[in-house]
């Protein structure tokens, strides 16, 4: 089978800054036609391909985790922040837009609690290779909910 719209596609992937310093690595499943569960240059580079196939893109930030959103950088007093979180810990609160948000926290400084919304790699060029391992019809729970259950997909 190729993978097409409505295929749940497994890929082992591999990321890394444009000079190569590893990013991250592993294996992932996603819905395959624009439900945005991968970055959408990878997905339409594996448009029509099978198992076995091997691809390596370079991503802008753009179109990797995005460029970063120095409306999403807060500093909070630590009388309001929460008991038991710290530095490389998350919680969520309201973004600026008034939907919820996950902010990392980042640096904790006297009386202040510094936090970034930003991906982690918001702002970063990438270089994203994958291997298709394997390529299936979607069931109809997964069209519903928009991405794909099991293994190294999404579980409820």
């Amino acid at each position: 089978m190729n993978i097409s719209k409505d295929t749940a596609v497994t890929i082992a992937y591999r990321m890394t800054d444009l000079k190569g310093k590893p990013l991250g690595a592993g294996t992932t499943a996603y819905l395959h036609g624009g439900y945005d569960n991968i970055f959408g240059p990878v997905e339409a580079a594996l448009e029509g391909q099978g198992v076995g196939h091997q691809v390596t893109l370079e991503l802008s930030a753009a179109e990797a985790f995005g460029e970063r959103d120095e409306a999403l950088v807060r500093t909070i007093p630590r009388t309001e922040f929460p008991p038991g979180v710290k530095v490389g810990g998350q919680l969520q609160s309201v973004g600026p837009d008034g939907a919820p948000q996950v902010y990392n926290v980042v640096k904790i400084k006297g009386p202040e609690v510094h936090l970034d919304g930003n991906h982690p790699l918001a702002g970063q060029a990438l270089r994203f290779a994958a291997t298709v391992k394997a390529v299936r019809a979607a069931t109809a729970e997964e069209l519903a909910h928009g991405h794909v259950h099991g293994a190294h997909g999404h579980q409820h």
